[in-house]
């Protein structure tokens, strides 16, 4: 993908509401072109919001876009190849197959962009190919730059004779036992094919006989055992597994003539719901939801380039799928997302320059019970991953579960690691006799299974576990502890933005916040109660909450800042967060931004809003930041007339999040964490590395930076920031460097920009 503005892959060029025959690039169907902004007329108008699964697509195509650039280290490269593939597929799984099922019902309501089950599909299709054929020219390309570095992913018949021998060895003690032919004829069915697995189409003949057989073969992936890449001998050379089964297939039919052996690959469907208001027990609910969904509807096949034609319309066929638009053709490599296995080769100088979290610096050097600190030093700000979440998160609950004045922790869990540290806190919170009570999410898309063992391992524990409201999931981020402080009962509390997952945690670019504060406190008290036992909805005196108080404060906000705006008093609002696809939000920002207020979007992936648009949105910038991490925090900020506004939460400006999900969104009030807070905005607004803008015609351009040195990248200024706090010997001399490099960053920052 070339780095220029001018071929930046289009995300949607479509302005004109779409019909069920305006699918473009599809066979038989007439492409709908470019249009130009429409007149603005009424702020329902269709043209005015763009496609969510289009414009999730292009951010991927964006991420696909780092595997490019030549500034990243190789094999950090291939992890963005890696990256993307794995979305993909998850994209098939849940998105894709959602359209299918709308599409299977006979649902044809259009979208608010215009468009339907059935339009969406297709021109996903589209997108999704054109991404694949770039993936495929992407990899090649570092294949080539892989070789430079003695890396190399080679075919089996490029083996010599010794490295062949010792390949077929491997074959026989670590493979050849995990195979499993399966014929199909009139006698064995076509066998069942799982979900992303690899499979071998194998047709063969007995010597001197007629026709031919066909038998598939499940290629299988076991770590350490036999991984997607076989390497050979003590090189950094690579045959992939699938190459080496095909090549050994006399061992599995011997006798037999191999006619031809093709590769295959199926995605199912992952929406495999039940009605929660049918089933008496959601854990066996969400069991049975686990075991539908290996046998759920497939919704994409992928084959290798050059497949008998005949086999491939047998494999659609007996898949009920579409061969014209159901089949992917992969020209290079299938499966991409074990390209992992290679990013993660242990050779220093292709990676990027190793990060360890710091520890918070108000934590550091500051060994007192850490209820002690937040009581006297007010509420914490963590930043992660810059930030260690082992030091302030684990910290936080692990001295919870020791401290004998602790009397009740009460928890959130929507995702967490595989040895989690969360969990045993919580465990021996309960075994030192304190109140425990966790919600756990058992509807965490593809996480159901862990949530369910978890689970499972706390009850017999002895804490209250409970699923959540019937007919929400429960996605916020929070941890109430109650105390018996010196002066009575005190509450302190988590909430943040991210999963309390220690590995993503240095992934993922999160917020989340320490306090004692009373009014939130006691907000979070109101919240456990009412999922946990039967009080209805409350009224809360600060935090924000789906889905009943966000959405009506967010437009409200929204609405004061367009009252407020005025030249002397002019208005400002920001948003950072992952998504912008509500509808509402986005028509309330159209009419901020048509009132003159200015409005900074920082948008990961999806945005409906259209900026740049002449008389409505003139006001409005949209930037996706994509880099080394994934941004995953959310901030909303209003200026209000100088009375500023700053919160931080689970929750994206989504349909879902806003209305049939439980988010907690608190206000950051103390003065310290806000200038942090505002750092991080202005630092994402001001970056020319690694930034997106869209625009007007709903396009992303990349930012250039027209010096010719290194541009500033957000996330290398926080990485910076927080290495030279770590050099800070005692906790005031932290104190000092914090504020002394906060504004050494905002004078660069502001240099950069002009």
């Amino acid at each position: 993908m070339s780095k220029t503005a001018e071929s930046t892959p289009h995300m949607e060029s479509v302005i004109k509401p779409a019909t069920d025959t305006a699918a473009p690039n599809t066979p038989g169907v007439t492409p709908i072109k470019p249009d130009s902004p429409p007149p603005i007329t009424d702020l329902d108008d269709p043209g005015l919001y763009l496609n969510r699964e289009l414009t999730w697509l292009e951010f991927n195509r964006r991420v696909l876009h780092l595997a490019t650039d030549t500034d990243t280290p190789l094999l950090e490269r291939v992890k963005y190849l890696a990256i993307v593939s794995s979305n993909f597929d998850e994209f098939f799984m849940k998105r894709i197959g959602g359209l299918k099922q709308q599409i299977a019902a006979g649902i044809r309501t259009a979208t608010d962009d215009g468009r339907t089950p059935l339009v969406q599909l297709r021109e996903s299709q589209v997108v999704a190919r054109e991404t694949h054929l770039e993936q495929d020219r992407i990899y090649l390309e570092l294949l080539k730059q892989l070789e430079h570095h003695d890396i190399r992913l080679i075919e089996y018949s490029e083996l010599d004779d010794s490295a062949r021998e010792a390949m077929r060895n491997t074959f026989i003690t670590n493979i050849f036992p995990l195979l499993t032919p399966l014929a199909m004829d009139p006698g064995h069915p076509f066998p069942f094919i799982s979900n992303l697995a690899l499979n071998l189409l194998v047709s063969l003949r007995y010597p001197g006989g007629g026709g031919n057989h066909f038998a598939r073969v499940k290629v299988p992936m076991v770590k350490d055992i036999a991984p997607r890449f076989l390497r050979v001998g003590d090189t950094n050379t690579h045959v992939r597994l699938e190459d080496v089964v095909t090549n050994n297939l006399d061992l599995l039919f011997p006798g037999m003539e191999i006619i031809s052996c093709e590769l295959f690959r199926v995605t199912r469907n992952a929406i495999v719901e039940i009605e929660e208001e049918e089933a008496d027990d959601l854990l066996a609910m969400i069991e049975t939801e686990l075991r539908d969904r290996h046998f759920a509807p497939i919704v994409r096949l992928q084959i290798e380039t050059g497949m008998n034609p005949t086999h491939r319309g047998m494999l659609a066929a007996e898949l009920g799928l579409d061969e014209e638009t159901d089949v992917f053709e992969v020209e290079t490599m299938m499966a991409m997302r074990d390209l992992f296995e290679i990013a993660g080769l242990d050779i220093a100088e292709l990676h990027d320059p190793p990060h360890k979290p710091i520890d918070h610096t108000r934590l550091a050097h500051d060994t007192r019970n850490i209820f002690h600190i937040i009581r006297e030093r007010g509420a914490l700000l963590l930043q992660h991953p810059y930030e260690s979440f082992s030091t302030s998160v684990e910290r936080f609950l692990r001295t919870a579960s020791e401290d004998p004045k602790v009397l009740a922790i009460k928890m959130t869990l929507y995702r967490t690691s595989e040895e989690s540290a969360i969990v045993d806190s919580l465990v021996n919170a309960a075994r030192n006799g304190k109140q425990v009570a966790v919600l756990v999410e058992l509807k965490a898309r593809f996480d159901e299974a862990a949530n369910i063992r978890w689970a499972r391992r706390m009850e017999q524990a002895g804490i209250h576990v409970t699923y959540g409201v019937i007919g929400l999931k429960t996605h916020s981020k929070v941890i109430l502890v109650v105390r018996r402080d010196y002066n009575g009962l005190r509450r302190y509390a988590h909430i943040g933005t991210g999963n309390y997952h220690a590995g993503t945690a240095r992934l993922y670019c999160d917020l989340g916040m320490l306090t004692n504060d009373a009014e939130i406190t006691q907000d979070l008290s109101e919240l456990f109660n009412y999922l946990t036992g039967y009080s209805p909805p409350p009224r809360y005196r600060k935090i924000l909450t789906s889905p009943f108080t966000l959405k009506q404060a967010l437009l409200d906000k929204i609405e004061r800042e367009i009252k407020q705006h005025s030249a002397a008093t002019p208005g400002l609002i920001q948003f950072k967060m992952n998504a912008l696809e509500d509808t509402d939000i986005t028509r309330a920002l159209y009419r901020a931004s048509r009132a003159g207020v200015k409005i900074d979007l920082i948008a990961r992936d999806t945005c409906r809003l259209r900026p740049g648009i002449p008389g409505l949105s003139e006001s409005t910038r949209v930037i996706s930041v994509i880099g080394r991490f994934l941004e995953h925090a959310r901030i909303y900020y209003f200026r209000n007339q100088g009375d500023e506004e700053y919160f931080i939460g689970s929750a994206d400006l989504m349909k879902r999040n806003l209305e049939s999900r439980v988010e907690v969104v608190t206000p950051v009030e103390d003065s310290r964490l806000r200038q942090e807070l505002r750092l991080i905005i202005d630092a994402q607004l001001s970056s020319k590395r690694n930034v997106w803008e869209m625009q007007p015609d709903g396009k992303y351009t990349e930012h250039k930076d027209a010096t010719g040195k290194r541009p500033l990248d957000s996330q290398e200024t926080f990485i910076e920031l927080a290495q030279k706090r770590k050099s800070a010997a005692s906790r005031h001399q932290q104190a000092r460097l914090r504020k002394k490099l906060l504004h050494h960053f905002h004078k660069r920052l502001q240099k950069n920009t002009s």
